[in-house]
């Protein structure tokens, strides 16, 4: 295996998990809730009163900084190598596990895991496993 030098970012990748981690933090000290965005979105699609504000507030948030990063810099260049159906169907796919799960990666991976929480801990190697099985697959069987 060879590492790819030009784009190992240890510093900005560090940098990016702090302020992830400070940003679950924070949310759970003011708010009271996790930041798992298929709850957060989900919340959304079947509203209480008084429970839509701060949902849409974090979802406007989610979609609007990569734009106001964009003002400060260039993006990085993204490539996206599957049709509009695989996408579709991965999206699918993702729903499906989000709900069978009780959580998405962001709630069990990152809230959950810094809990403790012997759930999130399964899911997340379910998860990760999930990913690796998915990788061999179409990589290596496929021959994709």
């Amino acid at each position: 295996m060879l590492i790819d030098w030009a784009h190992f970012t240890p510093l900005a990748s560090l940098g990016g998990g702090l302020l992830i981690g400070a940003a679950v933090a924070l949310f759970i000290l003011f708010n009271g809730r996790i930041a798992g965005i298929s709850g957060i979105v989900g919340g959304l699609l079947r509203p209480s009163r008084g429970d839509v504000v701060w949902r849409l507030a974090f979802v406007v948030g989610l979609v609007s900084a990569p734009l106001l990063y964009r003002v400060f810099a260039a993006l990085p260049e993204s490539r996206i190598d599957a049709g509009w159906a695989v996408l579709v169907a991965a999206g699918l796919l993702v729903g499906v596990g989000t709900r069978y799960g009780s959580g998405c990666t962001s709630g069990h991976g990152i809230c959950g895991m810094s809990r403790l929480s012997p759930r999130s801990l399964a899911a997340t190697l379910l998860f990760m496993a999930g990913g690796f099985l998915t990788v061999f697959f179409v990589r290596h069987l496929l021959g994709a």
